[in-house]
């Protein structure tokens, strides 16, 4: 562009606002539009960059003429530039399918807590407030600590691969948490009161009632003077706030590292006692197992067993929350539907 006079350069500032404003107006899509900016607008090669360039040209008074009549020009086809984008895109709004607001929203849903978590939080805040605490373990354990140290012969079943899942020749994925009640044991000397959380893995079938992962909950006490006595009566006092009134009882058992040993039923309470499938008709709904601990496993944990008795107990939260919602199955608690945990949190 050459401009030799003011007049000339303002008649090429008259044609370039003409061709350009007749550009944008032409420009049917946001593209094209772009396209028409770069050829007058574009900072390195517009048509109004090389008419800019001439305003240094000009002496005295008409360099401000220039100047101005640049300035003036450059505001306008921006302007227009803005306005024919605005009706593009004005344009293209309208031509898009409506939405319609009529139709229902899409249903958030609403997550919670994991019933279980729920079931073991409730259990150890009952125990805190009989001055228990919480004590944890590593879930890969040697044998000793899995077995042998809770008193489990060497040809005990459980100790079979059919049951049990081995890391290494001496190290497995606990079968239980008991393994902390010894660790608790050699963390000092009594008198110890913990219950103890977490997950163990056995060899179990996935079906409605088993899973080769689940949680479980543990308690131990270790005192002078403890007796079956007093384990008989903590546990009903446990019953009695995380179900409610609610009638209990005590059956002999066995299990390796208690002596006597116990499992502990409360009344079913779908049928209150007068029996239904859901405790096969017996009116009675196991809940854990207990007992005294045996003397050998306070001897393995260097715990005076002459001196000091204490009593154990272990059970299911998993289970127990299943009586509790009312679950059909086991294995919805290890699903991710929110649908499920939303309708438990109800």
């Amino acid at each position: 562009m050459s401009a030799t006079t003011l007049n000339d350069f303002q008649s090429s500032a008259a044609e370039l606002e003409h061709a350009a404003s007749a550009a944008f107006s032409a420009a049917d899509s946001a593209d094209a539009l772009e396209k028409a900016r770069a050829e007058f607008l574009g900072r390195t090669s517009g048509r109004l960059l090389g008419l800019q360039r001439l305003v240094p040209s000009f002496e005295g008074p008409e360099r401000g003429v220039a100047g101005r009549a640049f300035n003036e020009l450059k505001k306008t086809l921006e302007g227009r530039l803005e306005a024919r984008r605005t009706e593009l895109e004005s344009h293209a709004r309208s031509a898009a399918p409506r939405t319609d607001l009529t139709m229902p929203s899409r249903r958030q849903f609403r997550g919670a807590e994991h019933p279980v978590t729920l079931v073991i939080e409730e259990i150890i805040e009952i125990f805190r407030g009989i001055g228990f605490t919480v004590a944890t373990g590593p879930e890969a354990e040697t044998e000793w600590y899995n077995f042998t140290a809770l008193n489990f012969p060497p040809d005990h079943p459980a100790m079979d691969m059919h049951d049990t899942m081995y890391l290494a020749d001496d190290v497995v994925l606990r079968t239980h948490t008991s393994p902390v009640q010894v660790r608790s044991l050699q963390a000092g000397p009594p008198p110890i009161r913990v219950v103890i959380p977490g997950n163990v893995y056995r060899l179990d079938p996935f079906d409605a009632s088993h899973a080769p992962m689940f949680s479980q909950i543990e308690g131990l006490a270790v005192d002078d003077g403890i007796s079956f006595v007093d384990l008989k009566a903590t546990l009903t006092h446990f019953a009695q706030r995380f179900f409610g009134a609610t009638r209990t009882r005590f059956r002999p058992s066995y299990f390796p590292f208690t002596e006597p040993s116990a499992e502990m039923d409360v009344e079913c309470r779908l049928c209150k006692g007068t029996g239904c499938p859901a405790c096969k008709g017996t009116g009675w709904m196991e809940i854990l197992g207990a007992g005294m601990v045996h003397p050998n496993v306070l001897d393995a944990a260097g715990v005076d067993s002459e001196r000091y008795t204490g009593w154990a107990f272990g059970m299911g939260p998993g289970r127990m929350a299943i009586q509790r919602y009312g679950i059909p199955d086991i294995r919805l608690l290890y699903d991710s539907d929110v649908r499920f945990l939303e309708r438990v949190a109800r």
